[in-house]
C-alpha cells in the first residue's frame, strides 16, 4: 500500500511541475516584460507605398495578440528592427503561347532581434514568403491587400516562432 502512495505522489509531482513552463502560444517562460518594434523601412528596389507601415503594424499586432508583453517606444527588453529588402513580382507558369498564366509576389524582410535579458537569443536573419495570383489580375486593391495579409501573416508568425516560441 505504501508503494502505491509513493507512486501516486511521484506521478502527481511530475504532472504539476510540467505545467509551469508551457503556455498555449508556445512561448514558454519569458523573463521580458516589454517589447518594441522599430519602423521597418522599405529598401527594396521595387517600392510599394505603405507596405513598410503595414508590416511594422502587423509585427506589433502578432506580438501583442500572442504574448502578455507590453509595447513600448524605447528601452524595451525585446527589440525588433530591420528593413524590407525585397519586393518582387515574377511570372511563375506560362501558357502554350508563352504568356504568363500566374505571377508570384515575394517579399523578404531582414530582421534584427535583440533580447536584453538573454543575449544568446539575439539574431539577424531574413524571412520571406510569397503569394501567387493569376496573371490576368492586376496586383492592386483587394488583390494586393489579400497578398500582403497572407505574406505578412506568415512572415510575422515565423519571426514570432524564431524569437519567442523556440519551436
Amino acid at each position: 500500500m505504501k508503494k502505491i502512495h509513493c507512486l501516486f505522489a511521484l506521478i502527481s509531482l511530475f504532472m504539476l511541475s510540467s505545467c509551469g513552463i508551457y503556455n498555449f502560444t508556445g512561448t514558454g517562460k519569458i523573463d521580458a516584460k516589454t517589447f518594441q518594434v522599430n519602423f521597418f523601412p522599405n529598401n527594396a528596389d521595387l517600392v510599394e507605398p505603405g507596405i513598410d507601415r503595414k508590416f511594422t503594424l502587423a509585427l506589433q499586432d502578432i506580438l501583442q495578440n500572442q504574448t502578455n508583453l507590453n509595447l513600448v517606444k524605447n528601452g524595451a527588453d525585446l527589440t525588433y528592427e530591420g528593413e524590407i529588402v525585397d519586393y518582387r513580382i515574377s511570372p511563375m507558369t506560362a501558357t502554350a503561347d508563352q504568356q504568363a498564366a500566374q505571377n508570384r509576389l515575394k517579399i523578404r524582410v531582414n530582421v534584427r532581434f535583440t533580447n536584453k535579458k538573454t543575449e544568446k537569443d539575439d539574431f539577424e536573419k531574413p524571412f520571406e514568403f510569397y503569394y501567387d495570383y493569376p496573371a490576368t489580375t492586376q496586383l492592386q486593391g483587394a488583390v494586393l491587400d489579400t497578398a500582403l495579409k497572407e505574406i505578412f501573416d506568415r512572415i510575422t508568425q515565423d519571426i514570432f516562432n524564431e524569437s519567442l516560441a523556440k519551436w
